[in-house]
This record gives C-alpha cells, sequence and structure tokens, in this order.
C-alpha cells in the first residue's frame, strides 16, 4: 500500500498519545503468561529459553541497587517534601 505523506503521517499520529496519558500493556495477550502461553500454544511457536542469570553484584542485605552497574547503594541522605497543610474547612452553619 503506497500512501501520501500528509496520510502517512496522520495514520501514525494515531499511535502517539496525548501528554498525560499512559500506554497500557497489561491488556490482551500480556495481560497474563497463561494468555500468552495459550497464544503461543495456539500458534504451536515454542515458549523462549531464557536462562536464569546469576547476579553475584547484587546484595540481599542492602535495600537499593545501582541500575547501570548493579553495585549496593549507600544512603546519603532524605529530603523530604516540603508539606504546607492548608487550614480546616470554614463551616458556617
Amino acid at each position: 500500500m503506497q500512501l501520501d505523506t500528509p496520510e502517512f503521517i496522520r495514520r501514525f499520529m494515531l499511535h502517539i498519545l496525548p501528554c498525560g496519558f499512559h500506554r497500557i500493556r497489561h491488556y490482551g495477550l500480556l495481560a497474563s503468561q497463561q494468555k500468552l502461553a495459550r497464544a503461543r500454544q495456539c500458534l504451536d511457536i515454542p515458549p523462549p529459553d531464557i536462562a536464569p542469570t546469576t547476579d553475584e553484584s547484587c546484595d540481599d542485605s542492602t535495600a537499593y541497587h545501582c541500575r547501570e552497574c548493579g553495585q549496593p547503594m549507600v544512603i546519603v541522605a532524605i529530603i523530604l517534601p516540603e508539606y504546607l497543610p492548608r487550614a480546616p474547612p470554614n463551616i458556617k452553619g
């Protein structure tokens, strides 16, 4: 199928979500492993071979690990957000 440039851009832009919206990926076949396994079974596609990873750099004694290198992170400071409580509602009765 050949499309004119404006029509291609219009169709392409239908896939872009507006600001503030989030794409939901857990719908349909991606909702659960059972649905995905059933779809693979119906299509005669073997499940992917995923080897378990043994990451020795992760230490279970620390709660946070760096996403890049996997080393344990040290908490240096905790900055709490400023909380400005609002006044109680004015109830006139």
